[in-house]
This record gives structure tokens, C-alpha cells and sequence, in this order.
């Protein structure tokens, strides 16, 4: 799959996962801001039905009081009649058919002359003359209870017209009446805001953001008088997003599509830039192979000629080319299987031993000091370590070495002398620093932290100016951590290189 195919992919569903995301985003905001405004109003229609209520109960207040003085004022009146006062009984039919009787209270004696000339129609106007009196008295009662409560309702104390056991046992009703059955904290104060009473757990400053309600208490009262009820919610916010964690795991899930996406993104353009390094390293190798492969074939063609066969030098040296070349093919081969060791997790098959680190390397300076003279180049050696015994497989030790200077003679400057160190130090009495440092060309920062990937090249591609598989620096990484070390490098471009080794000492 092409790269641009990929990116465009990429894109694609980068935006659906983000246009769902945020759909999901605004429809639980919008579900929270409606769940609040619901939450609000039915506390406000909570306090204005316990406000009513109050107004009702002092209505009920006055009225019972008025009721009893009327009682003690009249009905005695007639608590104990005489013998004469039974009174006359007085039958009639409306004219809609309806009849009743009429029983007045008082002497018969008196009551009787009175109503002996009366017609059913005077009757019956009689009747309705009582009747409205007694309707104007009533109705002067009900004005004069509505003129105390006027007049001297707001004399009261609020502790008396709103008790707060009243008070809160309405909260509780109305508020589980409006299905908001959760806890609450309230207070009543007065027109400045003191508290006339207030309940065990209320603090304002615990009530966060509109999360306070206040309503009026007996509207109709003066200014100077005026009461407020005033309540919150400790549990609000947790009551408000219980009833929208539905929509949480939805959420969840998508943020999780949306990490395994991206990581599947990473691993496919990671699958891509390693498919580009095989073929580069298949490339590479190809080339590899093809000249110790054409140089043995041209030695074999040469063994064919009798000119040769007749000369014992030429012998000789055909067969010390035969030799090399094979030697090198199958160096070659082995860092091939080495590899392919590392990754199918197999433990290589290391001959681990005591080496004196300081006579190995040594050995090694002299074997490659003529390679690197052929270049015009020097190699020096300062060691300097007091301990310099370490337990590792002194082949892969020495291959570590040797493809590091390998590595520093292939890319060196053409414009100045190679010039390679080797220097060891200890770093404790743990462990022992081995360093190997050139003037080449450096290394770019950015290909400083993948010199140690398998099949990695810097900056080569496909050229083959400088031969190589991009496995030698792998090779060495995994050496190193086999025996238990670490390795980092350091450069600078146009300065040089430094590969730094730290390994264990042998009696740790």
C-alpha cells in the first residue's frame, strides 16, 4: 500500500473518530444543561408549593381563631332553652320542587302570633331575608379574618408562622413530590440575610455554583419584614451526571477505537518503514555476495587454465583468494543468523569465560592497525583500566570490537585522516567503560536514536558507496545486552562518533 494511501486513510478516520467523539462530547453537555434546568425547576415548584402551604396554614391559623371566639360568644345563647323555647318548625318547597324545613329557636309564644298571618309567599320571603343575613354576617367574618391577617400577620414572629420542623417536613414532601429524593441542607433568614434558624449541616460555602435556591416567604408581607427560605444540595452534582452514565461507557469505548486505530497506524507505517529496509538490506546484500561470489568464480575459471595449474605461486594465491573470500561470505552469513537468532527469541549460543578486556583489545589494535594504515589512517589504545576482567564470549567480544571499528573506517572523512581511540576505564569496582571513538562523519541526531535497529542505515539507501547489511550496530547491541552491558552512542556531525560500552566486571 502506498504511503499517501495510508495518510489519506489515516485522515479519514482520524476526523470520524473525532466528529463522533465530540458529537458524544456535546450531546452529554446538552443532557447535563437540560437535567440541571429540570433539577431547578422542580426545586423552585418544591419551594413555591411549600411557600403557599405556609400562607394556607396561617390562613387556617386565623380562621380557627376567629371561629372560636364567634363560639363563645353565641352559641351559649341557645346552649340551654326553656321550657317554651322549642321553637316553631317551618316547612317549604321552592319552585324548583325542592323542600326543607326551617326550624327557628326561641319562645313559641311569641314566634307563633307573628307568623299566623303570614302567606306561603310572605313565608317564603321571610325565609330568604334570614338567610341573606345570616350570608352578610358570615361574609363580614371572612372580611374581618382576612383584615387581621393583613394587618397582624407580619407581627408575628417567623419562628411561630414558619416553624422549622413545618418547614422541613414540606421541603422533604414537595421535593420527593417533584421526584427529587436526595439530601438537603436549608435555612430561613431574614431581609439582611441572618440566619433565623437554619439546618445542622447548612454552610453556604459548600454549595458550589448554582446550586443555591431561595424563594419568598409570605410575599404579601412589608419590605421591612420580608423572610427567605433558602436550601441546596450537597449531592447535586452527583445526582445531576448519575442519571447521564449511561453515556460514559459509550465514551470509553470509542476512546479506545480511536487508541487501537492510532496504533495500528503506527504499527502499519512501522510494518512499511521496515518492508523499505528489508529490501534495502536484500539490495545490499545482493551486492555483498555478488563479489566474493564473482571473485571465487573468476579464481575457480583461472584453476581451469593449465598455464596456471602449472605454477606453484599462482596456485597459491588463487587459493588464499578462495580462502578470504569464503571466510568473508561466511562472516557474513553468520551476522545473518545471528539476527535471526535474537528474534525468534533463542539464547545464542554464547561460550561465556573470564577475558582480560585490556589484552583483547590490544590484540584487536594490532589485527586492525593495517587496515586502517591502508587508509592513510592511525588507531591508538589507552587503557587504562585497573580491572579489566570480564565474563563474556571472547569471538562475540571481539566481532562487538571489530564492527565498531569497522563501522568508524566506513564512515570516515575523506577530507581528513582517520583517526581512531579505544580507551577503558573503570567506572566502579562494578563495572568497566569501554570507548571507541573516530573523526568521521558524525551522526545526525535524528539517526542516533535508531543506529541500533535492525537494518538501519545512515543515510545509504539503496547506494552502495558504503557496503553494509545494516546489521552490524544491531549485532553489537545485542552482544552487549547478552552480557549483561549497556551500550550508547555519542556524535556530532563533521566531528565524529563515540560508542561508549559499559560491562559488568567479573566478580560481580
Amino acid at each position: 500500500m502506498k504511503k499517501s494511501t495510508i495518510w489519506f486513510l489515516t485522515i479519514i478516520m482520524a476526523v470520524a473518530f473525532a466528529g463522533l467523539l465530540y458529537v458524544q462530547i456535546v450531546y452529554m453537555h446538552n443532557m447535563v444543561k437540560m437535567r440541571n434546568e429540570q433539577f431547578s425547576e422542580g426545586v423552585k415548584r418544591s419551594l413555591y408549593a411549600v411557600s403557599s402551604a405556609l400562607e394556607q396554614e396561617e390562613t387556617r391559623y386565623y380562621l380557627e381563631e376567629d371561629v372560636a371566639q364567634i363560639q363563645s360568644s353565641v352559641l351559649p345563647r341557645y346552649s340551654t332553652p326553656g321550657e317554651n323555647q322549642a321553637g316553631v318548625k317551618y316547612s317549604f318547597t321552592t319552585n324548583e320542587g325542592v323542600t326543607g324545613d326551617i326550624t327557628l329557636k326561641g319562645d313559641a309564644e311569641k314566634i307563633r302570633p307573628q307568623l299566623s298571618g303570614s302567606t306561603l309567599i310572605g313565608g317564603r320571603r321571610s325565609l330568604q331575608d334570614v338567610i341573606r343575613g345570616q350570608y352578610i354576617y358570615q361574609r363580614s367574618l371572612l372580611d374581618e379574618v382576612i383584615l387581621n391577617i393583613i394587618s397582624q400577620s407580619s407581627n408575628r414572629p417567623i419562628e411561630e408562622r414558619a416553624d422549622s420542623a413545618l418547614v422541613a417536613s414540606l421541603l422533604k414532601t414537595e421535593l420527593s413530590n417533584n421526584g427529587l429524593n436526595l439530601p438537603f441542607e436549608f435555612a430561613v433568614v431574614n431581609r439582611t440575610g441572618v440566619p433565623v434558624y437554619e439546618s445542622k449541616g447548612f454552610d453556604p460555602e459548600k454549595s458550589g455554583d448554582n446550586n443555591m435556591f431561595v424563594q419568598t416567604l409570605f410575599p404579601n408581607d412589608s419590605k421591612n419584614r420580608m423572610n427567605y427560605i433558602k436550601i441546596y444540595f450537597p449531592d447535586k452534582r452527583d445526582y445531576i451526571y448519575h442519571s447521564v452514565k449511561f453515556m460514559i461507557p459509550s465514551m470509553i469505548f470509542t476512546v479506545i477505537l480511536l487508541i487501537v486505530f492510532l496504533y495500528t497506524i503506527i504499527v502499519a507505517f512501522r510494518q512499511k518503514k521496515l518492508t523499505e529496509m528489508k529490501n534495502d538490506f536484500i539490495n545490499n546484500m545482493t551486492h555483498e555476495f555478488k563479489t566474493p561470489i564473482s571473485t571465487i568464480s573468476l579464481a575457480a575459471q583461472m584453476l581451469n587454465d593449465n598455464a596456471v595449474r602449472k605454477s606453484p605461486k599462482m596456485l597459491e594465491h588463487i587459493s588464499t583468494v578462495i580462502n578470504d573470500e569464503t571466510k568473508r561470505l561466511r562472516f557474513q552469513v553468520e551476522k545473518v543468523l545471528q539476527m535471526s537468532m535474537f528474534d525468534n527469541n533463542k539464547n545464542p549460543t554464547l561460550r561465556l569465560q573470564e577475558v582480560d578486556a585490556n589484552v583483547a583489545i590490544a590484540n584487536i589494535q594490532h589485527t586492525f592497525k593495517l587496515k586502517v594504515e591502508k587508509y592513510g589512517g592511525t588507531i591508538a589504545a589507552d587503557l587504562n583500566a585497573d580491572d579489566s576482567n570480564i565474563y563474556v564470549d571472547e569471538m562475540h567480544f571481539t566481532n562487538v570490537i571489530f564492527n565498531l571499528l569497522d563501522n568508524a573506517v566506513k564512515y570516515r572523512d575523506e577530507d581528513r585522516p582517520l583517526k581512531l581511540k579505544i580507551t577503558t576505564r573503570n567506572l566502579s569496582d562494578k563495572q568497566l567503560e569501554v570507548t571507541v571513538a573516530d573523526n568521521g562523519i558524525g551522526i545526525r541526531k535524528d539517526d542516533l536514536k535508531k543506529v541500533f535497529d535492525k537494518f538501519y542505515r545512515v543515510s545509504t539507501g539503496n547506494r552502495h558507496d558504503v557496503k553494509g547489511f545494516g546489521l552490524g550496530l544491531a549485532y553489537v547491541y545485542k552482544m552487549v545486552r547478552a552480557f549483561g552491558g549497556e551500550i550508547r552512542a555519542e556524535s556530532e556531525l563533521k566531528k565524529g562518533t563515540k560508542f561508549i560500552l559499559i560491562l559488568p566486571l567479573t566478580k560481580n
